[in-house]
């Protein structure tokens, strides 16, 4: 990784020099902060990212780094963030990474160079070299539902391995016996987890999962609509598909409905991730519920704490299975959820 001492020798100054140029220190030359800011360009150096994320000085503003936008889970994690920064004299600035670890870069790089006092991140991979670079020169940081193993700062996520062992201990009890899951990305740790889960899960009851009832899915809509899709057009169809987040769900309930068949009397369908949305679907989805609000609120506490020079700590808190209708259930005026 270029350092500033590359960029010193590539200036031909020394390396106090270059820190007076980016540090917009007033008794730099012309010549001389031309001569630096050409030698930043060509070796492509980034000052802001990580150097100067050492401040002493504060501006009361978070970086807030969430992996999907449109997804409502990271929707309401936002606005619970916002609201607990807020409450704490704080204002937050949101980039989207869609997903993709380069534009979660970007956003990670320009977050640090508008000097947040602290950042905010659900990493959409485990191979980010700028968050660790972060990381290891003290930059207050705290991952939020994900996290990237080996990357030494705060965690506040949830646990999900409970409420899949209690959706699936409900789905033996409905009868399913096929049952297959549409996985989130393997590079990122909800998605490993879940799968893991579901499948320790099914192991405890005798109910195998063969390859070809488990796809891979992306966290998206239209990911889980081709995965389902797929499962559609097997021999021996599933019984039940599980959606590893809210979005694929979504399109798994499209490829159905675009088959004519109807969810749960042709499929079941189940999801991780449950939203507002759900209960308005015919029929209402069973979902695992995380408790959102709470996650933004604790993730914030946590880093206004490593700003403020108190010990931070990680935070898990539990998942909940939400009983609907649409695993075969039997009709009722009450939905039911498990603690």
């Amino acid at each position: 990784m270029t350092s500033i001492k590359d960029v010193a020798a590539e200036a031909g100054l020394s390396v106090a020099t270059v820190s007076r140029v980016l540090n917009d220190h007033p008794s730099v030359s012309a010549d001389a902060r031309t001569r630096v800011l050409a030698a930043v360009e060509t070796l492509g150096y980034r000052p802001n990212a990580v150097a100067r994320s050492l401040r002493t000085d504060q501006t009361h503003a978070l970086g807030l780094v969430i992996s999907d936008v449109l997804n409502p889970y990271f929707t309401e994690l936002a606005r619970s963030v916002e609201e607990e920064a807020r409450a704490l004299g704080y204002s937050v600035i949101i980039g989207n990474a869609d997903e993709r670890p380069d534009l979660q870069d970007h956003h990670v790089r320009t977050l640090l160079d508008r000097r947040i006092d602290g950042l905010l991140v659900s990493p959409t991979d485990g191979g980010s070299p700028l968050m660790l670079d972060a990381a290891r020169a003290g930059t207050p940081m705290v991952f939020v539902d994900r996290w990237i193993p080996g990357v030494d700062v705060p965690v506040v996520r949830s646990d999900g391995r409970e409420a899949v062992r209690d959706l699936v201990a409900h789905l033996h009890r409905l009868g399913h016996r096929r049952v297959a899951i549409i996985a989130g990305p393997a590079a990122t740790t909800t998605g490993s987890e879940r799968v893991e889960a579901f499948r320790a899960a099914l192991a405890e009851h005798g109910i195998p999962l063969p390859d070809t009832y488990t796809g891979q899915g992306d966290f998206q809509a239209d990911s889980g609509r081709r995965v389902t899709e797929g499962f559609l057009d097997l021999p021996e169809p599933p019984e039940v598909v599980f959606a590893a987040d809210n979005l694929m769900a979504l399109g798994a309930l499209d490829a159905i409905r675009a088959r004519g068949l109807r969810v749960p009397d042709d499929i079941a369908l189940a999801a991780f991730d449950d939203i507002r949305w759900f209960v308005h679907t015919d029929p209402p989805i069973t979902a695992i519920a995380q408790p959102t609000g709470e996650l933004g609120r604790a993730a914030v506490r946590a880093l206004v704490d490593r700003i403020e020079g108190r010990p931070p700590e990680s935070v898990t808190l539990p998942a909940r299975l939400v009983v609907r209708r649409s695993c075969g259930e039997s009709p009722s005026p009450v939905q039911r959820s498990t603690t």
